[in-house]
């Protein structure tokens, strides 16, 4: 199989961690697109044996920073109620509905940097060393980086298996 075939392969996971990533189904698109674009135009730069995932992801990052700045003021937040009507949203009951919303909200307040880690190892599973790679940092900066996330995410999400109830001290 090609590198063209194989990069078909991660369109999926590709799409998954725009959607996350940006929050927006056609800037996620367009985003998903601009990556495949410039990765099967530039297939002869991909070193063969070497992470196919995450040169792809490198790709998607740097499209991304190359595209934020432009969006930044453009891009709206989509609610969750619109993500939770998705075809990836399948709930049992209320309560988890809610988990995820809050989840997601607490994701948004997130910098672009912490989300872009976090996102990349706890949903595209990705280790340490290959999220370094993808997204061009020391593989320190991604540690500090996710350490940093996983304590904001524990203080936005009180009263859940996440984060733990914070008192207050006067």
């Amino acid at each position: 199989m090609g590198v063209r075939e194989e990069i078909m392969q991660h369109v999926p996971r590709l799409r998954r961690y725009a959607r996350a990533l940006v929050r927006d189904h056609d800037l996620a698109d367009d985003l998903v697109q601009d990556t495949l674009e410039r990765g099967l135009r530039n297939t002869a730069r991909f070193r063969p044996g070497s992470d196919l995932r995450a040169w792809l992801s490198t790709i998607m990052h740097n499209v991304f920073v190359n595209q934020i700045s432009k969006l930044a003021w453009h891009a709206p937040h989509v609610q969750v109620e619109e993500v939770a009507e998705s075809e990836f949203a399948i709930y049992d009951n209320h309560s988890q509905s809610l988990e995820v919303r809050d989840i997601d909200d607490a994701l948004q307040k997130l910098s672009t940097e912490q989300r872009e880690v976090i996102l990349l190892v706890a949903l595209d599973e990705m280790s340490y060393a290959e999220v370094a790679s993808a997204l061009q940092i020391p593989i320190g900066t991604v540690m500090s980086r996710l350490s940093r996330a996983r304590e904001r995410l524990r203080e936005l999400m009180p009263d859940s298996e996440y984060g733990e109830k914070r008192k207050v001290v006067s």
